[in-house]
């Protein structure tokens, strides 16, 4: 299986999910009251599961969902899934910002679950927030491919394409480029520092993942293909030795690969 968890989340409706949390949100709340706001998570995790478990729920800690492709693998842990239903993210930090929702919303996705929740513990009291997952995984797996522009060759643009079909869209983008460094050779053979010059000035070394010696990659997940970003590639290219950027954009339902040189 390309993402695998030893639990098999069902999708609750966000009227099931609501309830459920009103009950489970009574021992965050009993939690905070008791040990403040200064301990650090695992503190409040513990604490959180125990007064769970002592009720009856039945409470499951660091839930592993595996994602794979080929050779690449990756781990992601779930801090709590309660009654095998309801996904729990544990915060102490001094605000929840939308990273922290992106993170529960990447666990919604990689489970096909529908509702979870970021709990933060540090603020003067409890604050939450509810991430609802907008895909099913049939949705994010249905998309079509344009690859008009691209001269990046057919053999990464098939495993791509094979990647997606697997894991779906709009996971974090931070999984496909792992993937694709990995699969290309890992780190030390794709991320380079390329020198950079203007007018025979040097201007220092800029990062780049590289998909030939002579040729970059990037990936971006716009919802729809950003065509002013294009000759903002041409610019980062111009001061530098590459002659292409090879760029493929993850929609939710369309993959765009375009080569820029």
């Amino acid at each position: 299986m390309p993402i695998s968890c030893p639990i098999s989340l069902p999708r609750l409706s966000s009227v099931e999910f609501g309830e459920l949390d009103y009950e489970i949100m009574k021992y965050a709340f009993a939690c905070h009251k008791e040990l403040g706001c200064l301990a650090d998570e695992t503190i409040y995790q513990a604490d959180f599961a125990a007064r769970l478990s002592s009720a009856g729920y039945d409470v499951q800690r660091e839930v592993p969902v595996t994602v794979t492709f080929r050779n690449f693998l990756k781990e992601y842990y779930l801090d709590i899934v309660v009654n095998g239903k309801a996904i729990y993210e544990h915060k102490t930090v001094s605000k929840l910002n939308a990273l922290h929702e992106a993170q529960v919303m990447n666990y919604l996705l990689l489970t096909d679950c529908g509702h979870g929740k970021v709990v933060n513990f540090r603020t003067a009291s409890v604050d939450s927030r509810f991430v609802n997952a907008p895909l099913k995984l049939e949705e994010r797996r249905d998309f079509t491919v344009d690859s008009r522009r691209w001269r990046g060759g057919e053999t990464t643009r098939d495993w791509m394409i094979a990647m997606l079909r697997d894991w779906g869209t709009a996971l974090e983008l931070s999984l496909y480029y792992q993937a694709m460094i990995h699969l290309l050779g890992g780190e030390d053979a794709v991320t380079k520092q390329i020198p950079m010059q203007r007018g025979g000035i040097s201007l220092g070394n800029q990062r780049f993942h590289l998909m030939a010696p002579d040729a970059a990659f990037r990936i971006t997940a716009f919802k729809e293909i950003a065509t002013e970003l294009e000759p903002q590639f041409k610019l980062l290219l111009k001061p530098s030795r590459l002659k292409a950027i090879h760029w493929i954009n993850i929609g939710f339902h369309e993959i765009t690969f375009t080569t820029i040189s």
